[in-house]
């Protein structure tokens, strides 16, 4: 097998590699992402869970403090009031006053703004605990309590770690992505070339071969005809050879160049299809290689005329503006449906029994990364026809 066959091989099975890696990657990212709110949601509810009997446990220390006898051991629920200090409380009496607060920030705290703004938040979250004071005087108070800091990280942390996973993911995809792009444009690139290669050797044989017809007069109009083919397999094989490397561009006319390969498809399109150009300037300077413009223009046009099916109208509109030149490719085909608007530019997308699907691809391919403009499917309608744009910068 050609060297650069084998390399094309191996581009492409780097391309599905790609594809391959993409899918990995977000699944391994969903299943992260899932198991981990599971499991914190899960750990936190037993926090939760905690963080309540402890509370309660305060409480009953609280009453028991209150109401025991002078005589009475209370080491025990001295140590459990004291030895809480990462609950939040607050303690109201029936009225809702708020006569005392635990854990929370003593400077802020000075502020009764703040504390009743953390009431409301504590009574959104928990249910209080009733505490008895006075059994005979029916004297109550209410403990409201909130979320401790280590609680508040723990459901917090899903979320970070979400954030954390989808920026390596992004980065990832990106350093992929441009792997990617710089794969396929090997891929072209090495098509191009071996493309070149391919048809340099039969040409250089067919031009030896056209000088030798030359030396009979009686293949005059025979040898004009295969002169003309020869410089057209040429033209294109200079196409090929230009892909990949450095763009050479030159001032032109826009105009002029459209004109001259418009008459140049009208002489082998069926007499059935119209070709109008429309420009309100004979004038348009544009930086472009005229090559592979050509090439552009060539392949929009001829796919207008396997749209239309041998009868139809192809209408070429040319407008300038301050910054840029656009230019209109309509015509009276079958149409595209508007899912497809963006697929016809793909690799392999063809609608064509026969067709590569490499035409449209390698045109975007020469507008956008070699003359840094634009092309586009503008509008379609089933039927009625197709309008393809492209954007040259001045």
């Amino acid at each position: 097998m050609d060297h650069g066959l084998k390399d094309l091989l191996t581009y492409a099975q780097m391309f599905k590699q790609y594809i391959g890696w993409k899918f990995v990657l977000v699944s391994m990212a969903v299943v992260i992402i899932v198991a981990t709110i599971w499991f914190v949601s899960s750990l936190s509810q037993r926090i939760q869970e905690e963080e309540t009997k402890k509370v309660a446990t305060w409480v009953e220390a609280n009453r028991e403090l209150l109401q025991a006898p002078a005589d009475a051991n209370l080491n025990l629920a001295v140590e459990i009031v004291t030895t809480n200090t990462t609950i939040p409380l607050i303690l109201t009496n029936e009225t809702g006053d708020i006569i005392d607060s635990r854990n929370l920030d003593t400077v802020k705290g000075r502020n009764p703004r703040y504390l009743q703004d953390e009431l409301a938040v504590f009574k959104k979250k928990h249910p209080p605990f009733i505490m008895e004071v006075d059994a005979k005087q029916k004297i109550y108070n209410y403990i409201y309590y909130g979320d401790s800091l280590i609680l508040k990280q723990v459901r917090y942390y899903p979320y970070i770690q979400l954030l954390v996973v989808t920026l390596f993911i992004g980065v990832v995809l990106f350093a992929l992505s441009t792997t990617n792009r710089a794969t396929q444009n090997l891929v072209w690139v090495g098509l191009a070339k071996e493309t070149a290669h391919q048809l340099g050797t039969p040409l250089s044989s067919m031009e030896a071969w056209l000088e030798i017809l030359k030396e009979n007069e009686a293949n005059a109009s025979m040898v004009t005809e295969l002169g003309k083919d020869v410089d057209r397999l040429k033209l294109i094989t200079d196409r090929f050879s230009k892909i990949g490397s450095v763009p050479k561009l030159e001032e032109k006319n826009v105009v002029a160049q459209i004109e001259h390969m418009t008459a140049y498809i009208r002489k082998r399109a069926p007499q059935k299809v119209q070709f109008t150009v429309h420009a309100k300037d004979t004038d348009m300077p544009a930086m472009i290689s005229p090559p592979l413009f050509d090439w552009v223009v060539e392949n929009l046009l001829k796919n207008a005329l396997d749209a239309m099916e041998g009868k139809g109208a192809i209408d070429i509109y040319i407008d300038n503006h301050p910054t840029d030149i656009t230019i209109d490719i309509t015509d009276t085909g079958k149409g595209i449906p508007k899912p497809y608007y963006e697929k016809v530019f793909k690799p392999g997308f063809s609608t064509k029994k026969r067709g590569w699907g490499l035409g449209l691809s390698l045109a975007k391919r020469i507008i956008e990364e070699y003359h840094k403009g634009r092309l586009f499917v503008k509008a379609s309608e089933l039927g009625k026809g197709t309008t393809f744009r492209i954007i040259l910068r001045k």
